[in-house]
């Protein structure tokens, strides 16, 4: 393996933690504008009237930085990064040891169960990461849907947290909507890596020069981030709505729990409703393409074997 190390759980800790926050900074004000838009039909501010609807994205980015300022764009980044790093540090660091428990399979003579392995493993490291870094996450849904030029409903990660909490559900507040995401992540995080792997592992140029083995490693990456965003993109929605109403009395509940929320958006919105902010977030997947080549490259500078696409 050319004098390689073989990698463990801290390299990939690193690795996965560091191209996550390189590459949520790059794409906030695309992941602001998809959150906007993806929940704004259970936002007070705009159901009340006092903020106007969002048309679309363009709509969204210019009203956004004429209420709020530029900077804006990247309200709630902080947290996301905060957030970021230990979720996509642990997403390819559990991915990586549990993919170690299965038997391995080669991509060339027995390609379906090195998906599946694939697959598998990366669901699991999802739903496990997503239990340790939940509460963050659901702050930056709150952080980053806030809407209009007036007062903030929370100023900052440690505000939101303290006011959810202090409500009336308690600290299981900050964990409004987390059995959708369970599900939710695990085809995501299944496509995500699993597709991932296993095309990298058929990938023709995968040893070949830097620039040419980078270029196509960003295909299949881009290619993978926008199928997986696809295919779990009705549980984020879900999710997201339920979220918005975490600090309030149950009495003020838009939903009752998960299935109540799937059927009044599909019932009242339609099936489209389920897919609002889905083009914001095709182009917000040029991140989740750079996390994994990025993950990739910072191991093979730090010495390590493999990476996300690995045998």
């Amino acid at each position: 393996m050319g004098g390689k190390k073989e990698s463990n759980f801290l390299a990939d800790f690193a690795a996965g933690g560091i191209s996550g926050a390189v590459a949520k900074t790059c794409t906030a004000p695309i992941e602001r504008v998809k959150l906007i838009i993806q929940t704004q039909d259970s936002n007070p501010k705009i159901i009340s009237g006092e903020v106007k609807r969002y048309t679309g994205i363009f709509d969204c980015f210019k009203r956004v930085s004429a209420e709020q300022g530029f900077a804006a764009f990247w309200r709630g980044n902080f947290t996301n990064v905060i957030r970021y790093f230990p979720t996509q540090a642990f997403n390819f660091a559990f991915k990586d040891t549990i993919k170690a428990l299965f038997p391995k399979y080669s991509a060339k003579t027995d390609f379906g169960m090195f998906f599946l392995v694939n697959m598998a493993s990366g669901g699991l490291a999802g739903a496990g990461s997503l239990c340790i870094v939940y509460p963050l996450d659901y702050a930056r849904t709150r952080l980053a849907s806030d809407v209009g030029s007036g007062a903030k409903t929370f100023n900052g990660l440690g505000d939101c947290l303290i006011k959810t909490a202090k409500g009336p559900g308690g600290v299981m507040s900050l964990y409004n909507g987390f059995g959708v995401s369970v599900v939710g992540i695990i085809p995501y995080r299944g496509v995500y890596f699993g597709m991932y792997d296993s095309l990298l592992g058929i990938n023709p140029w995968k040893n070949d020069s830097d620039v040419l083995r980078v270029l196509s490693n960003f295909a299949i990456a881009q290619t993978t981030a926008i199928t997986a965003g696809y295919a779990s993109y009705p549980f984020d929605t879900v999710r997201r709505r339920l979220q918005m109403q975490s600090e309030k009395p149950k009495a003020e509940w838009m939903y009752s729990g998960t299935m109540d929320c799937f059927v009044k958006i599909m019932k009242d919105e339609g099936m489209t409703a389920m897919f609002k902010g889905a083009g914001a977030n095709a182009l917000r997947t040029v991140g989740s393409a750079l996390v994994l080549v990025l993950y990739g490259e910072i191991k093979t500078m730090m010495g390590f074997q493999g990476g996300a696409g690995s045998e």
